[in-house]
């Protein structure tokens, strides 16, 4: 499909989201029809930025889209209600939709954090000593008590309550987000460079304890909350190289403008990636480290939960297909 077409085909859309921004402008609360259509157009504009910039559409046709995107964002989110509404909206609808419409950076994050993390571990499991290439030998043996048989709660290294390992993995987790994203500020390369290490010692662990036989407590044990975890570090990276795009490729704004709309787009992917975080974390401390629970009940919930998460980032949130033809 040509850009003419593209734009002959979605034009409309793009118009009526215009005009009901003008519209709304200066009313204080708009009825609650007009907020669902504003909503409706603001998604399926989100997805039809998404396309134009995948496919390298002129700079006019995506500053537009992205000028729009930016208003109806605002404007969403300045007449939104506090509470369980706004949460409602931001999970159900605003979170997946921006994870889609970043799409780009979210498989580049995943490239960076999947591929050494599959190379390292299969490096190994091959050859047990690379390992003590990434970590030193008094961690490694750590790790080994952690995943090995003992009486403590899998992948614990002291007799911590549940409660405390929830807090101490929220604060782990919240760390290694604000690494990949913050970063992003240099050019995109902090990303890269934390995304690369973080998957760098996970593969790394992962491979060592296969070879040393502890396979099936440690999938057990991360299949679950890493449904999450993962998927949040990736996003976290992605967030992080939307900055790093802005500054990279402003096209005809300033850096610091460029910067300032991708930090508001991304700022809806931190919401969400904090959310997932914290159910992560809460996974891990009360789930994944019970002993007492077959390690078969766990592979099939963290199946379950994979599946969930996917689905939910891929089809939660879509603009109905009568928005998408006009």
């Amino acid at each position: 499909m040509t850009p003419l077409q593209f734009e002959a085909g979605h034009a409309a859309v793009w118009n009526e989201l215009e005009a009901a921004l003008d519209a709304t402008r200066k009313k204080i609360a708009p009825a609650r029809a007009d907020r669902a259509r504003l909503a409706e157009l603001y998604r399926a504009t989100c997805e039809h930025l998404a396309i134009a910039q995948a496919r390298a559409y002129p700079v006019p046709m995506i500053e537009r889209l992205e000028a729009l995107t930016a208003r109806a964002h605002q404007r969403i989110y300045r007449q939104a209600d506090f509470g369980i509404g706004r949460l409602g909206r931001l999970f159900l609808v605003d979170f997946p939709v921006a994870v889609r419409a970043h799409r780009m950076q979210v498989l580049i994050a995943l490239l960076v954090f999947a591929g050494p993390l599959l190379a390292v571990g299969v490096a190994c499991y091959l050859d047990p000593g690379f390992v003590l290439s990434l970590h030193d030998v008094g961690t490694v043996d750590e790790y080994e008590r952690m995943y090995g048989d003992s009486e403590l709660p899998i992948g614990r290294a002291n007799a911590g309550s549940d409660w405390a390992m929830f807090g101490h993995y929220i604060r782990n987790n919240i760390g290694i987000a604000f690494q990949c994203f913050a970063s992003g500020i240099f050019f995109g390369a902090g990303s890269v460079f934390f995304l690369a290490v973080n998957g760098l010692l996970a593969g790394s662990i992962a491979g060592y304890l296969t070879w040393r036989g502890h396979g099936e407590t440690f999938y057990s044990f991360v299949i679950t909350h890493s449904a999450f975890e993962l998927t949040a570090i990736v996003l976290a990276g992605a967030a992080g190289l939307v900055l790093g795009q802005a500054l990279l490729a402003p096209g005809r704004r300033t850096r610091l403008a460029a910067l300032q709309d991708a930090a508001q787009r991304a700022s809806v992917l931190v919401y969400g990636i904090t959310a997932m975080f914290v159910v992560a974390a809460a996974l891990e401390a009360f789930w994944s480290s019970a002993r007492w629970v077959e390690p078969s009940v766990k592979f099939a919930v963290g199946g379950v939960c994979w599946v969930a998460v996917i689905a939910y980032l891929s089809l939660q949130g879509r603009p109905p297909r009568a928005a998408n033809r006009r």
